[in-house]
Order: C-alpha cells, then structure tokens, then sequence
C-alpha cells in the first residue's frame, strides 16, 4: 500500500486536473460547451437512452441534464422520439449531425492533446492512458453507493512540527 504522503501528492494532482479540463474546454465551439460534448459522448458511447439514465450517467441532476439535452436538441444534433415503452417518455439518440460534431470535438481535443504533449514520448503518453483507466477502473461508475462501505485507514503520517492553521478558503487546492 502506497504511504499517506503519497495519497496527498495524488489528491493534489488530481485536483489540478481541473485546470487541464479548463483548458481543453477552451478548444471547444462556442455554440458547444462541455455539457453538450458531454451528452453528445455519451450518446456515442452508450447508444440511445432516455434521460433518466444520461442523467444517471452524467451523476448530475435531471433539470440540468434536461438544459443539456434542450441546447444539443435546439441545434440538431440529437433527436428525441416518444419511447415506445412509455408515452411520456423520450429516446435521445445522435442525429448525422451529432456525429459531425463529434468528429469535430475529436479533432480538436487530438490537436490539442498533440500541442500540449508534444515532449511527452510514445511509452509516456501509452503509460498515462494505462494509469487512468487504472484509475478509471478502480472507482467504477463513480456514482454513489447506497451504504457505506468501510475503507481501511492509511498509516499515520509521520510527526511533523505543529505549524499556523492554515487559513480557510473555498478554492480547491493546487
């Protein structure tokens, strides 16, 4: 098992992450934010759904989802029909044009992904892809589990000198 200082160098990093998201949402269209990228991959990868369960995939709420679905919809590149099943519901499923946006998403984060790992080698960029789908893998679907399961303490960390508390804030930490 890894030691505690090295669960706090990877809570670190990970949270950093979000600026590399934020910078590859800045290659996406205007007319395409990441909540419609979003819906558009998942329908991609998933197939045709209703939005209950897009909503489910996207682990946010059904009113949000609903905005997503309503911008991708506005513009052409999904198509909702009535389920067969249930009246009152509906099947969400690209549209041709759908998969042009997509092709075009893939096209941009490729180009980006090549800019920004230009120095990283072929066996480096193959390992980082090994590591996070590792990662990926280990928390699942990362939805919420209904019980809570008991996760076995780390190690205590070594016994450093007491130090000022640090000072509270809400931004996440770098």
């Amino acid at each position: 098992m890894a030691a505690r200082r090295q669960y706090e160098e990877l809570a670190q990093q990970l949270s950093a992450i979000g600026a590399v998201k934020r910078g590859l949402g800045r290659i996406l269209p205007h007319e395409c934010p990441a909540g419609s990228a979003a819906v558009l991959t998942l329908l991609d990868r998933h197939g045709e759904m209703r939005m209950s369960r897009l909503a489910e995939l996207m682990a946010i709420d059904m009113s949000v989802t609903s905005r997503h679905v309503a911008h991708v919809a506005e513009h052409g590149w999904i198509d909702r029909s009535p389920d067969p099943a249930d009246k009152r519901s509906r099947i969400l499923r690209l549209t041709p044009a759908g998969r042009d946006m997509l092709a075009d998403l893939s096209e941009r984060y490729m180009n980006a992904l090549a800019h920004y790992l230009a120095d990283w080698s072929d066996d480096e960029v193959d390992q980082l892809n090994t590591l996070l789908g590792r990662l990926r893998a280990s928390f699942g679907d990362c939805r919420p589990v209904p019980a809570v399961q008991a996760v076995p303490a780390l190690p205590a960390a070594p016994a450093v000198p007491a130090a000022a508390p640090p000072e509270r804030t809400t931004r996440t930490p770098v």
